[in-house]
């Protein structure tokens, strides 16, 4: 039986979802930054960490002044 990455505990069949080469609980599969749930298929991937395409993954380690001018738009 997979274990889930983020939890470790065992992953069945019915409350599986695969992502990242990885089977994942649907709760546990969630941006690292903001905490949203997502699916598979739609979020990025950075250092073996699943994020939401936008704004987290953008604004992280996108090119810099992503947003123009909101919070997260620029990296010190």
């Amino acid at each position: 039986m997979p274990k889930c990455p983020k939890c470790n505990k065992e992953v069945y069949f019915a409350e599986k979802v695969t992502s990242l080469g990885k089977d994942w609980h649907r709760s546990c599969l969630r941006c690292q930054k903001c905490g949203k749930t997502l699916s598979s298929g739609s979020h990025a991937e950075h250092g073996g960490e699943p994020y939401c395409n936008k704004p987290c993954y953008s604004a992280l380690f996108g090119p810099g002044g992503y947003g123009h001018g909101g919070t997260e738009s620029h990296k010190y």
